[in-house]
């Protein structure tokens, strides 16, 4: 845009160039028909000069008359001899019948009394009418002027013979040159101070419209500081004034058109929705880091890609499906389409784990309802497919959960109605077992409603500090107390409980009565899942700013595909043996909350065959001696 300009293409030549060209062509109009009018002039004035005095046309007309030819012709010499003009180079004078009678020229005495060769002498005799002519030749240029002569003291004005006059217009054209010359002089030094002056003419035109170029320029680089010198108030300085305001107008635009982008992408990039636009063609024009990371692709891959084949689903959809019927779809993981008119499901794998994305079309028409693209907003839902998901499972779970014991009570009860109340064995045994059916569902239904008060935020926590090692060693003996309490010929497991506490007091500010539910939930799991004779390793150490305490067992271990999902509530690894020992399916669930209530971290290790153990992290500050607290 800025490129150098040669001085023959620049405005500032162009005008100057124009300005001489006129001024040469009015000066040469000008001169060409003042000279043309001077020398009309002089040949005017040169004829007069050279006009003979009408008393000698007299006088020769009377001699011609005479019929004496001799003393006429003395007469008429006479006569010639007696004109006196240095202008005129020969006199000729002629008779009617086309013989010489007389001339100037001495070198041309013989010709008297001779006719005369010249046709153009005869022709004016015979038309009576005057003749002029200016001839050029080699020797220079002449007028010429041939005249009748008339015999005036007849009535009929009879052609006596005719004068011819010769004369040189050297001086007269000499004359002329040196006008011409001086003229051509003049006119070459007006064009050049012509030229001079159109160059200053046009530097003053030019150079604003030059300063102008310049910060138009700078605007279309994106330099708004330098404004043009405003040289006067005529039309280029109004036209400078509106560059001015325009600089500072583009200026403010561009801030607000920066302002804007930036905050669009600023939006773009920290919303939890993807976004993808498009052109009129469906190809994708903007991607924002969301939809990258929801489709688990870059900019490069997407920008310039159809809209279907970045949503996988140009084997269902069309462009004009999206552009006529705006529909939301829903592109889930690990499935192919369900021929469903309103949804598409597409496997998108993102760091090993399936989303489920509701997608939004939308229109980009303009006012005159031209279409220029879609806007494609991409919504994770998979969190709320999981959650409705889990509502939906634990509805089922606590509804199967409840109705297994309470078809027990009433298979038992309805036994009892039916006489077996009688029967002193069987009734003892039928009420036993309805008293522990109706205890599971009590417990199950307190479980609940825990877990219930926890996830509405509403259960309250008695925090206090306590020596963490006093507080884990102490249920611990709880388990070794009921083990030694055991009677020999006990069907109970066998077990033996390994610790390996550090001796540093840890000091942490918790709920005593909720954790003593999560460690004992955890040491009966150990208990139960481990073999007899078994050994349960519980350990308590620092690390950093958590304490860490674990409890690990010699059991039968649990699989990989179902460790996420322990502390899922009513998930069991094996049901069946769980139900056999009372389990109802809350307790690591319960657990997972309170440890987590405690801004806290449980999680198991875990693999088939070689027992599990089961960590948790809670927040600790080091306690040093000499600070205090209200107590």
């Amino acid at each position: 845009m800025n490129g150098k300009i040669k001085p023959f293409q620049s405005i500032h030549f162009k005008i100057a160039i124009v300005f001489v060209l006129l001024l040469l062509v009015t000066i040469e109009i000008i001169g060409a028909y003042f000279v043309k009018q001077l020398e009309q002039q002089n040949i005017t004035n040169f004829e007069n000069l050279v006009t003979v005095q009408p008393y000698i046309t007299t006088q020769l007309s009377t001699e011609l008359a005479d019929e004496d030819t001799e003393a006429a012709n003395r007469n008429i010499k006479n006569i010639v001899a007696d004109v006196d003009n240095s202008s005129i180079s020969e006199v000729l004078v002629v008779d009617n019948k086309g013989i010489v009678r007389g001339t100037s020229n001495a070198n041309d005495q013989a010709s008297i009394g001779q006719r005369t060769p010249r046709s153009d002498i005869k022709s004016v005799i015979y038309s009576n009418h005057k003749k002029t002519e200016i001839t050029s030749t080699s020797e220079g240029s002449y007028y010429t002027a041939i005249s009748p002569l008339t015999n005036q003291s007849t009535d009929a004005n009879q052609v006596v013979g005719a004068i011819y006059v010769r004369a040189s217009m050297d001086t007269v054209y000499r004359n002329i040159n040196q006008v011409t010359v001086i003229f051509l002089t003049a006119s070459l030094v007006a064009g050049l101070l012509g030229m001079v002056i159109a160059i200053f003419i046009a530097r003053a035109i030019t150079q604003p419209i030059d300063e102008m170029k310049k910060q138009a320029i700078r605007i279309a680089d994106g330099d708004y500081s330098g404004q043009v010198r405003v040289y006067g108030h005529d039309e280029l300085g109004q036209l400078a004034l509106a560059v001015n305001n325009l600089s500072i107008r583009v200026e403010e635009a561009q801030e607000v058109s920066d302002a804007e982008r930036r905050r669009l992408d600023s939006v773009l990039s920290h919303m939890t929705d993807g976004v993808i636009a498009t052109d009129r063609r469906g190809n994708v024009t903007i991607v924002n880091e969301a939809a990258q990371t929801f489709l688990n692709t870059t900019v490069d891959e997407t920008i310039g890609e159809s809209i279907l084949n970045v949503l996988g689903i140009e084997n269902e959809y069309s462009l004009r499906d999206l552009l006529e019927n705006k529909r939301d779809m829903v592109i889930e993981p690990s499935k192919r389409s369900t021929g469903a008119a309103d949804k598409v499901v597409q496997p998108l794998p993102l760091n090993d784990q399936n989303l489920i994305l509701k997608v939004d079309f939308s229109l980009i028409q303009r006012e005159t309802g031209f279409i220029s693209g879609i806007v494609c907003v991409l919504h994770d839902v998979t969190e709320q497919e999981k959650n409705e998901r889990e509502r939906r499972e634990f509805v089922s779970n606590v509804s199967h959960e409840l109705r297994t014991p309470l078809t027990s009570v009433h298979s038992y009860i309805e036994a009892l109605s039916d006489g077996a109340w009688k029967d002193e064995k069987l009734a003892p045994q039928f009420l036993n077992v309805t008293q522990e059916e109706t205890d599971r569902m009590i417990r199950m239904i307190n479980e609940l409603l825990a877990l219930s008060r926890m996830d509405q935020g509403t259960a309250k926590m008695d925090l206090e500090y306590v020596n963490l090692n006093e507080f884990f060693s102490y249920i611990l003996d709880r388990f070794d107390m009921m083990l030694k309490t055991e009677q020999p010929d006990s069907q109970q497991k066998r077990y033996s409980i390994k610790r390996e506490i550090v001796k540093k007091d840890l000091w942490v500010e918790i709920d005593t009565d909720k954790m003593m539910q999560v460690i004992d939930n955890i040491m009966n799991n150990a208990i139960k899942y481990s073999p007899d004779g078994g050994v349960i390793t519980a350990r308590l150490i620092e690390a950093q700013e958590n304490v860490v305490l674990s409890i690990s067992d010699q059991g039968l271990g649990i699989p990989r595909k179902d460790i996420s999902k322990v502390f899922d509530r009513f998930y069991r690894v094996d049901k069946a043996r769980s139900r056999k020992q009372g389990g109802t399916g809350l307790g690591l669930a319960i657990s997972k909350e309170v440890v987590e209530a405690h801004h806290g971290r449980i999680w198991v290790d875990s693999a088939e065959g070689r027992g599990s153990t089961f960590y948790i992290s809670l927040p600790y500050q080091p306690y040093e001696e000499g600070d205090e607290w209200d107590a």
